[in-house]
């Protein structure tokens, strides 16, 4: 752990406002540091007291006798700026400030006050965590820089979970519902405003800690999208699977774009697509962030998200089969075999298809459990299992039952969940190692998170090569140039995508001899790079049918757009083309995020039905097809009421090779909207009928 070592381990801590009562600011980091084991240095500094909590007191960082590695400003306001200078000045290579009153109160005055902590922290190499921060909490090293009161009912238990917040609060909430569950917490921190030491790049030093099993974080912005890319390239490697809650759901994003796109992909939207691609799960709410975490520590190795449910109640079996209908966990089809078997050994009024349902039989039979199990380990399409046990008290073999669970999931090493609602039911099954539940849809939500995300997190892997390989593109300057619609079509076939067959004219006779070559009906577009929307204009007519008509058309476009005093480029002539769907194929720079790619339902009412998915460069085939089964279109892709499928894999083609283009620095694309995009059946590929593209 060398990247912010001092951080996380120091060899030495210094208190600048310790108190003698550990209920105080000051007072608190004394407390933990002793409580929780620190091995390293205690320098408490206050002028007026010679002791505290039985260390020696100083008067100043001046009469240590070295200087700490680390240093706690528990002063407030303005004298924590004095106190930091003076930090740097002897040598400190970390200051938590806990102090408040900065950029989160004051955007101008407050902000202007971090820029001088860190300025005078970086003139000596310094780093800072905060202001405004409830500290940091590294349980394995016993390092306690936090006032949090969370910790002071807590004995030194520590676990492999990570949780690291913006927010204070935010960082112990979760602790405190894991220890419910006993779970302990290896690394809590709260790194406040982010000034300097941001939560992303403490985060990357956590991750290479060897006993985090677990990441959790709490983000309220992401100004940065660096260390959150570096966190999960490190997490990546170590197969550590991140779990983060991204509060301020925004649509900020929307005025970024002069494109559908911008306004399709809002800065949430891109938010989900960044975690998507980086392989972290977001969390919908706190209790996503948390409820699964016992999961993750498992161990398991999942192989799919195939589910077989068993419960001595018909309706915990109903209810769970529905709860995995909605998170789209299927439900296993048993082996004929496996069936054949459960019948020889289930009474006859008993369920042995999935899920099985061993009614009432088990109050006279405590060993069915014990028998069944085996028989369904064997079954290969089983790759997930949930025990439901709403009821049991006197006359069944609770302890028996739980034993014979906890048994099988050895035997199997496959993912294995409890919902039993009774309190001395679950506490049986947590005796022995079993993950409990109050209720079967509980119990599947966390497992359907716990199988995503390690689904999640394989794709990721697999995409890795190509992430390596290629670079996202810069564009350095904020001026933005459209082109016309022919400059846009060329462009486009230039990478292989397929546009629609025209032709660009520049006079009447130009477009009779378009008209001529192409063979009508034609579509005839005025085309202008100071005109994006063209058909409010009157300047797209469709199916026209005759070279004269054609001929009479350019002359009125020409009319048109230099009434409007736009540039007139030409009118294009085009082919009618054909397809069963209209769709649409956008992409913008986000200013965080980078290449965003966006593909849905296309049209006129684009913008109105917003059926649209998110990717972010570079990504797959398999990527962009799991992309467009998102979409609440997908359905009609396969074909319905008679219609054939639909050539998704051209489709698929075409958005891999948009994300290839926005990938390439001499392309300069700012932002491109193809819409339609023409879907054909399978066979018949599609094709980009409008392009609009902004280069930069």
């Amino acid at each position: 752990m060398t990247r912010l070592r001092a951080a996380l381990d120091p060899k030495s801590v210094a208190i600048i406002g310790a108190s003698e009562n550990p209920n105080k600011v000051g007072g608190r980091p004394v407390h933990y540091l002793d409580k929780f084991g620190f091995r390293g240095k205690i320098f408490p500094i206050n002028p007026s007291r010679p002791e505290v909590q039985g260390h020696k007191c100083y008067k100043s960082l001046a009469d240590l006798p070295e200087a700490p590695e680390m240093v706690i400003v528990a002063v407030a306001g303005d004298n924590a700026i004095g106190a930091v200078e003076d930090c740097a000045a002897h040598g400190v290579k970390v200051a938590v400030v806990m102090a408040s009153g900065f950029g989160e109160v004051d955007a101008v005055a407050g902000k202007a006050k971090e820029r001088r902590m860190v300025e005078a922290a970086h003139r000596t190499g310094m780093r800072i965590v905060g202001p405004n921060s409830q500290g940091l909490a590294n349980f394995g090293t016993g390092a306690i820089a936090s006032f949090s009161t969370m910790f002071m009912d807590m004995d030194r238990a520590e676990g492999h979970v990570a949780m690291l917040s913006q927010s204070g609060a935010l960082s112990t909430v979760p602790v405190g519902f894991l220890r419910q569950r006993g779970i302990g917490t290896r690394h809590t921190h709260a790194t406040g405003n982010d000034a300097d030491i941001t939560v992303g790049e403490l985060a990357v030093a956590v991750a290479e800690d060897p006993e985090v099993k677990l990441l959790l974080l709490y983000l309220e912005s992401i100004p940065d999208k660096k260390y959150l890319e570096e966190l999960a390239a490190v997490a990546l490697d170590r197969d550590l699977p991140i779990i983060a809650l991204k509060s301020g759901r925004s649509e900020a994003g929307r005025q970024a774009a002069q494109s559908h796109t911008g306004a399709l992909a809002n800065e949430d939207r891109v938010v989900d697509a960044f975690f998507e691609h980086h392989g972290i799960w977001r969390a919908p709410d706190m209790r996503g962030l948390v409820e699964a975490t016992e999961l993750y520590l498992k161990g398991w190795k999942p192989k799919g998200r195939r589910l077989v449910a068993i419960s001595n109640s018909g309706a915990v079996c109903v209810m769970t089969a529905d709860a995995a209908t909605n998170v789209g966990m299927p439900m296993a089809k048993l082996a004929d075999d496996t069936d054949r078997k459960l019948k020889g050994i289930l009474p006859s009024f008993a369920t042995t298809t999935n899920p099985i349902d061993l009614t009432a039989a088990l109050l006279s039979n405590s060993r069915l459990f014990g028998d069944i199990l085996p028989v369904i380990a064997e079954d290969p399409a089983a790759d997930a299992f949930l025990i439901g046990v709403p009821v049991a008290g006197p006359g069944y073999d609770v302890e028996a039952f739980a034993r014979d669970a906890a048994a099988f999931g050895r035997q199997t090493g496959k993912p294995l969940v409890i919902a039993a609602t009774q309190r001395s039911v679950a506490e049986q099954f947590s005796a022995e190692g079993c993950t409990v539940f109050p209720t079967e849809t509980e119990a599947v939500t966390a497992l359907h998170q716990f199988l995503a995300h390690r689904e999640l997190m394989a794709r990721t892997h697999q995409r890795k090569a190509a992430r390596s390989a290629a670079g996202a593109a810069t564009i350095s300057s904020t001026a933005t140039t459209m082109l016309n619609e022919a400059d846009s079509l060329a462009l486009l076939a230039v990478r292989g995508i397929p546009v629609v067959p025209h032709r660009l004219c520049r006079s009447r006779a130009e477009a009779i001899a378009a008209f001529e070559a192409i063979g009508g009906p034609v579509v005839v577009k005025g085309c202008s790079a100071d005109i994006a929307h063209k058909s409010e204009l009157g300047l797209v007519k469709l199916g026209v049918k005759t070279r004269e008509e054609a001929g009479d058309i350019y002359a009125q476009m020409e009319d048109i757009i230099r009434r409007h005093g736009a540039r007139f480029d030409g009118v294009i002539i085009a082919a009618m083309a054909g397809g069963h769907r209209e769709i649409m194929v956008g992409a913008h720079r986000d200013a965080v995020f980078g290449p965003v790619v966006a593909v849905g339902d296309g049209g006129k009412y684009v913008e109105i039905f917003r059926d649209t998915a998110l990717l972010l460069p570079p990504f797959s085939k398999d990527d962009a097809k799991q992309a467009l089964g998102r979409l609440r279109i997908a359905p009609l892709f396969a074909g319905v009421r008679g219609e054939p499928p639909m050539d998704v894999d051209a489709l698929c083609d075409a958005v891999v090779k948009i994300g290839d283009l926005m990938l390439d620095p001499a392309a300069k694309v700012v932002s491109l909207d193809l819409n339609p995009v023409l879907l054909d059946s399978a066979g018949k590929g599609c094709v980009v009928v409008d392009a609009v593209v902004f280069q930069g």
